[in-house]
């Protein structure tokens, strides 16, 4: 997965205004992995269904923004936090 460096320059976590990267394959593989078995809630505790395409990680590394479709979801409540995996 990729994203236009521009764009990825002006995106930031709309709750803390942090930068925000692209996540690591490794990191989505394992919370699609999560997420297939039921096991992965967004912010707003709705079960995160379907596979991502990526991601956008909070600088903390405490939430990721799901990209779907090559759009970066960035609103609060679609926000995955991570501490759900291992």
């Amino acid at each position: 997965m990729s994203i236009d460096k521009e764009l990825l320059a002006i995106l930031c976590c709309p709750e803390t205004k942090q930068a925000v990267s692209l996540a690591e394959e490794s990191l989505i593989q394992k919370l699609n992995a999560t997420a297939a078995r039921g096991e992965l809630k967004n912010a707003g505790k709705h079960p995160v269904s379907g596979e991502l395409d990526g991601g956008l990680i909070r600088s903390d590394r405490k939430i990721l923004y799901p990209i779907r479709d090559h759009i970066p979801v960035m609103l609060i409540e679609e926000g995955i936090p991570l501490d759900q995996i291992d």
